[in-house]
């Protein structure tokens, strides 16, 4: 642990933690997204891959996920004029015209486009690590958040590692939303948390999750700020993204259509351990 942080950029974490092995990492250090960890659309079964490709460039070792002005929601069928640049590590639905599709997060949701199921980092348990910038625009949402890889009732609980409003971004005092959704899954239930901390989140911060098969342990800025008694007992893909919500909201505030564009989401790393001695009960 640290003392407590400031609110401007908090440092890099070393690649190596004490205890845990190193299973999966991007340093987002290229000039393009690797494939091989990330499958970069949002959610295309829902809509399609042209709707939902990211918005993105590279800049000093950084990916910057970012909405732009002429950017058209991701899926206007079932998600109204939602805008999102995002990047996931799994892919998973049923046939065209088909209800079976990861994150269905409306009932009116049907396969709308064809897509081949792909898996590049999708763990059960484990330590997650990302260090990232959010933004300070109204009605715009940085967020890394996981969902049940499969598709069905009991394998579809959401773990949102953090959500970062601008609206609620200030430069000595910022809220931080996480915590655990069920959707469909019956062993779990809505457990949602919004805390203020003395940091600014349109900085660098380092934002962690451990997840074990009893509990969960969010972090910030290696600071233990909660422990939820849920877990999800399945394989879980990361979703990493920024959103623009164009419609008055409690948490994402009212859209200014004056804001300045593009707006960014900055992505130092993501990096994922596993204990060397591995979690009692997981198999």
């Amino acid at each position: 642990m640290t003392d407590k942080p400031s609110p401007g950029d908090f440092p890099t974490n070393p690649l190596e933690k004490t205890g845990y092995r190193l299973e999966f990492h991007d340093e987002f250090d290229g000039l393009e997204i690797n494939t091989a960890k990330w499958f970069p659309y949002y959610l295309p079964h829902w809509s399609s891959r042209a709707k939902t490709a990211p918005r993105h460039h590279f800049e000093n070792g950084n990916l910057v996920l970012k909405i732009e002005k002429d950017q058209s929601p991701w899926c206007p069928e079932f998600d109204g004029e939602v805008r999102c640049s995002s990047i996931q590590t799994g892919e998973f639905c049923g046939a065209v015209g088909s209800k079976i599709g990861q994150h269905a997060f409306k009932s009116a949701c049907v396969v709308r486009e064809a897509q081949t199921n792909i898996r590049t980092y999708t763990p059960q348990y484990g330590y997650f690590e990302i260090r990232a910038k959010g933004l300070r625009t109204s009605a715009n949402l940085a967020a890394l958040w996981m969902i049940g890889y499969e598709d069905s009732p009991e394998k579809s609980g959401e773990i949102a590692m953090f959500e970062l409003a601008g609206v609620k971004t200030g430069s000595t005092s910022s809220s931080i939303r996480y915590g655990v959704h069920p959707w469909a899954d019956p062993s779990l239930t809505d457990e949602f948390y919004e805390d203020a901390f003395e940091i600014d989140t349109a900085q660098f911060h380092i934002y962690g999750l451990e997840w074990t098969p009893t509990h969960l342990d969010f972090y910030v800025d290696n600071q233990k700020i909660r422990t939820i008694h849920q877990s999800p007992n399945y394989p879980m893909q990361f979703m990493l993204g920024i959103y623009e919500l164009p419609f008055e909201g409690v948490w994402t505030g009212d859209y200014d259509p004056g804001a300045p564009y593009p707006k960014t989401f900055t992505i130092d790393y993501f990096r994922a351990y596993q204990p060397e001695r591995g979690y009692e009960g997981a198999t």
